[in-house]
């Protein structure tokens, strides 16, 4: 367990950096109305964007190791559908490689596991802590990937992915919700979508090492037997029950699976080692009374004096925040009920008001659309879909998937630079416009020639072309915003417990995908389930245009104003009172365009 004084931020580095004419300290407890402007119209000039992004190179950094919770998602995400195709891996595992039902549940194995460890880990974190928390977790992730790269049975390896699953659960609910925490509102967009970024890396990293790992000693089990399994585009398959000799594959070696399905232990060492020297979250530092630590590490993070009025400023908002929220809930809950009934208030006021219940359905449909418009379909089933549009099984297929790793990556960079200057709605609009496009071509391509594509190669490729098309404009839309604005939209009080939710819903979302899609994929005639997941592109986009505010340039702490949230006369006058006695002003201004 770490101490409780990370070494790196809790002794800021005493520079200056004034705010215009005048005074530019401030005292940590109160602020006065001057000084507090100032800070605000510094904070509206804040630059976003690309040049914002690289402008704070220590915020980047923590940002960068903190998204390797997403690069091991990612890459488990692509490395299992690379190794369900493999020969060596069916000599193994059978069954496994030949019912596209149990293909499914190992998929979704792990999917599972992550539902249920992103919802356990909303009331962990807010007791550990975001930090501790993510050091957890990648212990447990090193004990199911170890299971997973050793295993002799089935038994081990379903065992291995649920164990991993609850690890990349937490994770992807932790490191977000971490990240914009330690943010400033003008790049926190850019930052967050680092974690898409880390997950398309991950995606990437997977595809081409096993590509080169499926090459090691050939690419069949045995070469001089031939192929008695079913007919694909007029070829013979493997068949693993009848064409695996009895001492087992004379070619490609188990060492062909194993490797990249142990690989991932690494980053993920690199992550809980690096989480050391990592700062804990300013806001759950004021949320556990350590207040001092939490003006220190603001400091820290912005490379401010501790006494520099941005940061007194950044910290009373925390702060008002935290006591309005702690008032509140005592008044609430008037001395009654134990633990259990702190523990679940978080939940009822999720579901207490118009605007929270607004709030989480933003967040479940945005984690929703984001696996039903079909993307992780592809990413999990890629060798079998280019398969099925014409390609050779063992090696092209393959090849083609690792291309779409590369335009994934590539095209979640636009997001990355431009998501703060842009803002999250016309990009989801785009991105969904684009992906309804793509989908219905390749689906009425699959309807029209899927009968018979080494007949029609010129329509295969078209097919493939639209399938990278549908990448791209997931990539730098539903993509990073999906884990973006749940991250963002929810209170203090509610942040941990709604990310949480949120992140169950994409888990969830994500297992019915990963069960249904093979099924789809073999028994819905005509490309149907192409059409199916366009469906959903549209949906999301009406849910986009009608239903979503826009949270570009919104601090964390103006999200109430955000989505309309009412209080009661007696809870103003709580606002007021605690604002006024640190000297905030009781309505801040709307969040002015940055450059």
């Amino acid at each position: 367990m770490p101490s409780d004084k990370s070494p790196d931020h809790l002794s800021p580095t005493p520079t200056h950096h004034d705010l215009g004419d005048g005074q530019s300290k401030a005292d940590a407890s109160h602020i006065d109305a001057a000084t507090h402007q100032r800070a605000l119209d510094a904070r509206h000039q804040q630059v976003a964007g690309l040049k914002g992004l690289f402008h704070d190179l220590k915020i980047l950094r923590i940002t960068l190791l903190a998204t390797l919770g997403g690069f091991l998602f990612g890459y488990d995400q692509g490395v299992v559908g690379n190794v369900l195709v493999l020969e060596s891996f069916g000599a193994k595992f059978p069954r496994v490689y030949s019912d596209s039902g149990i293909k499914g549940w190992v998929v979704s194995t792990l999917l599972l596991g992550a539902w249920l460890g992103s919802l356990l880990s909303g009331p962990i974190c807010d007791r550990f802590g975001r930090k501790r928390t993510i050091m957890f977790q990648v212990l447990l992730f090193l004990l199911g990937s170890a299971l997973q790269t050793g295993a002799q049975a089935e038994s081990y390896l379903f065992g291995g992915r649920f164990v991993a699953g609850l690890s990349i659960g937490s994770l992807t609910h932790i490191v977000p919700m971490y990240i914009a925490e330690l943010s400033p509102p003008n790049v926190r967009g850019s930052l967050v979508a680092l974690q898409q970024l880390s997950i398309t890396l991950g995606i990437l990293f997977s595809y081409w090492i096993a590509y080169g790992t499926s090459h090691i000693g050939g690419t069949r089990c045995a070469p001089e037997v031939p192929y008695t399994g079913p007919v694909s585009n007029g070829q013979p398959t493997f068949d693993p029950y009848h064409d695996v000799p009895a001492g087992g594959c004379t070619g490609q070696s188990m060492a062909s699976w194993r490797i990249p399905v142990g690989i991932q232990m690494f980053p993920a060492l690199v992550l809980g080692f690096g989480m050391f020297w990592m700062p804990y979250s300013p806001r759950w530092l004021s949320e556990v009374g350590r207040e001092d630590e939490a003006l220190a590490t603001l400091s820290y993070l912005r490379s401010r004096d501790i006494h520099d009025a941005a940061v007194v400023n950044e910290f009373l908002e925390i702060k008002a925040e935290v006591l309005v929220i702690r008032e509140l809930r005592a008044e609430r809950l008037n001395g009654k009920g134990g633990w259990l009934s702190r523990g679940l208030q978080p939940y009822a006021e999720l579901c207490s008001t118009k605007a929270n219940r607004h709030r989480l359905f933003i967040g479940c449909v945005t984690m929703f659309y984001q696996q039903f418009i079909g993307c992780n379909a592809i990413i999990y089933y890629a060798p079998t879909i280019f398969a099925q549009l014409g390609l050779d099984p063992n090696t092209t297929s393959l090849l083609a998937t690792g291309v779409y790793g590369i335009t994934n990556t590539l095209f979640t960079l636009p997001a990355v630079f431009f998501l703060d200057s842009v803002g999250r709605r016309p990009l989801l609009m785009i991105g969904a416009t684009g992906c309804f496009v793509s989908l219905v071509m390749v689906g009425s391509l699959v309807a029209a020639f899927g009968h018979s594509w080494p007949s029609h190669v010129s329509a295969g490729r078209v097919a493939i072309a639209f399938v990278y098309i549908y990448d791209v404009f997931f990539s730098f839309s539903w993509a990073p915003i999906g884990w973006v604005l749940p991250s963002e939209i929810f209170n203090l009080a509610t942040r941990s417990t709604g990310v949480s939710i949120t992140t169950s819903c994409t888990w969830m979302s994500n297992f019915i995908i990963g069960v249904v899609s093979p099924l789809m994929l073999s028994t819905i005639p005509n490309g149907g389930t192409y059409f199916f997941f366009a469906a959903f592109a549209v949906l999301g986009f009406l849910t986009t245009y009608f239903l979503m505010p826009e949270t570009r340039l919104k601090t964390l702490e103006e999200m109430d104003e955000l989505f309309g949230e009412i209080t009661s006369e007696s809870d103003k006058a709580v606002i007021a009172r605690v604002r006024g006695d640190l000297g905030l002003a009781e309505n801040q201004p709307q969040s002015a365009g940055m450059v």
